[in-house]
């Protein structure tokens, strides 16, 4: 680790003496990626350094994660550090034994009352080890940092982290997320050809689909969805009440029975994302967090198909003022 960031987990020490210790942490959005992939990082900082706002973020490049880019944000100031490998690796066919080893955003403002979000893509070395991958992050505020830089896992200020997973053959990345077309695997269950729809213009909500398939001796649950994208993601059923198709939340979760196939499709079962932040092009990858009651919790993207205007009329009149 460099000497600056040692000097900062000595400064966040003593800026957590003289203000109240944080309740968020800085974390990584998506948490899983695969050796020899692609990973595009989204961190996100949760807050400032006590009740003082953040003007710079700093974010250590590890070694095994290389050719790495980082987004340029509205209204602060981007700079990298760069430096040599420890080992050559191979990117489109030629060496690379340098690149960045450190990215910084400055001069910004992100007050503790406000989150917000800092993104760079790299590539993960098949070199690596499967399990936890570190990267320690900084906040600087006006008096004193907030150093997210422990890598043991069990300190009060972890690292920003991911798990490392190997790729599968048939099975393939997409932005450093196991991509479901292929076939996502977590726990018994499979996960295959997810997918949204592109949305007109000021478009409230969004819909989401995919193929569940639970291969275990035991019933699992989807209890819970979310999306940066949304103010809040639900799961719905549509079915035929009559001559009538209604449409409800499924509060309790949609049950995926051992041994057995569920499928949210247009009409039909299917995740729900209310409050876009912002319209969905065709072509776009849309980040959704599924949770389930046995296997756990998965990242994946949704790859957004056609637009809103070419699908089938649906009524979503049901779902606003949730």
């Amino acid at each position: 680790m460099t000497g600056s960031f040692a000097r900062a987990s000595l400064a966040a020490a003593t800026l957590f003496a003289l203000a109240a210790p944080a309740v968020a942490h800085s974390t990584l959005e998506v948490q899983q990626a695969a050796l020899g992939a692609s990973y595009k990082a989204v961190l996100r900082i949760p807050h400032g350094c006590g009740t003082e706002a953040t003007h710079t973020v700093r974010v250590q490049i590890p070694e095994g994660f290389y050719n790495v880019k980082p987004m340029p944000k509205a209204g602060w100031t981007l700079q990298t550090v760069t430096g040599p490998y420890e080992n050559t690796y191979v990117n489109h066919g030629k060496g690379v034994s340098e690149g960045v080893t450190e990215i910084v955003w400055s001069e910004g403002n992100l007050p503790n009352e406000f989150y917000d979000e800092f993104v760079f893509r790299g590539t993960f070395a098949d070199t690596l080890e499967e399990g936890p991958f570190y990267f320690p992050a900084i906040q600087e505020c006006a008096n004193g940092e907030e150093a997210w830089t422990d890598v043991s896992g069990s300190g009060d200020m972890p690292a920003p982290s991911l798990t490392l997973v190997a790729g599968g053959g048939d099975a393939h990345a997409h932005h450093g997320v196991m991509a479901a077309p292929a076939g996502t695997n977590i726990g018994d269950l499979t996960i295959s050809g997810a997918f949204t729809r592109a949305t007109l213009p000021n478009a409230p909500v969004a819909g989401g689909f995919l193929t569940l398939i639970n291969t275990g001796a035991q019933d699992d649950i989807l209890i819970a969805v979310e999306t940066p994208m949304a103010r809040e993601g639900q799961i719905h059923e549509m079915a035929m009440d009559g001559d009538v198709m209604k449409m409800r939340q499924l509060r309790d979760g949609l049950l995926i029975p051992a041994g057995e196939t569920v499928v949210l499709e247009p009409g039909g079962y299917h995740m729900m994302f209310m409050g876009l932040t912002g319209p969905i092009a065709e072509g776009d990858a849309v980040p959704v967090t599924l949770t389930f009651e046995r296997a756990g919790t998965i990242t994946l993207d949704l790859i957004a198909a056609g637009s809103a205007a070419d699908a089938p009329a649906e009524d979503h009149s049901a779902h606003m003022g949730h």
